[in-house]
């Protein structure tokens, strides 16, 4: 297996091509149960049969956990959006569309994303106030079984070189209500710097998926509390800014 061509690096983790392999190789101290429960996120949603690179192997190299999965040769969608800016609201509608078909499919063996969101919340750094209305918020929210990518982004696209599109990245993957996904990935485009996209792209998934914008900005504090326990202090400081926002217009 070779290690020599890197395609990209994110948090603890660096991935590989070897020919039609991609190879995921996580940090020394990352957990094995993370890696595990990704590799079976991924398995899981195969089952489905959403276009995502099937994953081939779990295995150690140099001491180190490694997921190899199928490498999907392309671009991502985020990368067309930078070459190709006159075209940014046809790859929003994509985006949307390729949600929506996510959204559609059901896997009961995924976990609960309540129980995640929970979870984090209790993990933060947010006073037992403040903690006590998200999760009372968070218990009223309507509960579904869709399945959720949990960090779905232009950049967890790719675009095959015969057009077809596939979804990558599942470790954040669970089941229930579609629009704390989508809340979550508006919140990735604010993030990223792109508050027009954000705006582009929750207009046109509401108007799609014939869902009430209120509806899911009622998401905007839950989700983003749930994802203020990880990334660095600028994102930390960003989502908190909408924890306390009730009623967002």
């Amino acid at each position: 297996m070779k290690l020599d061509r890197v395609i990209a690096v994110r948090n603890n983790k660096t991935i590989y091509r070897d020919g039609d392999r991609a190879i995921k190789v996580f940090g020394a101290d990352y957990s094995k149960a993370d890696v595990l429960n990704e590799a079976l996120n991924q398995a899981r949603i195969e089952e489905t049969g959403l276009n995502i690179p099937k994953v081939l192997e779990v295995t150690m190299i140099d001491g180190k956990w490694a997921i190899v999965s199928e490498f999907i040769k392309g671009k991502t969608l985020a990368q067309l959006m930078e070459e190709n800016p006159e075209k940014k609201g046809e790859y929003i509608e994509l985006l949307v569309d390729l949600q929506m078909s996510v959204h559609a499919k059901t896997s009961p063996l995924l976990n609960k994303l309540k129980d995640k969101m929970s979870r984090k919340i209790a993990a933060t750094e947010l006073d037992a106030t403040t903690r006590y209305d998200l999760h009372t918020r968070l218990e009223g929210m309507p509960k579904h079984n869709k399945v959720c990518h949990g960090d779905f982004n232009p950049s967890n696209i790719i675009i095959a070189e015969d057009g077809t599109p596939y979804i990558l990245d599942w470790s954040h993957a669970t089941q229930g209500n579609a629009s704390a996904d989508v809340a979550r990935t508006y919140l990735l485009f604010w993030l990223n710097g792109d508050i027009s996209g954000a705006e582009l792209y929750l207009d046109t998934f509401c108007k799609k998926s014939d869902t009430a914008k209120q509806y899911v900005q009622k998401w905007m504090p839950i989700v983003a509390a749930s994802q203020s326990v990880k990334g660095n202090e600028k994102e930390r400081e960003f989502l908190m800014s909408w924890v306390g926002v009730v009623d967002y217009q």
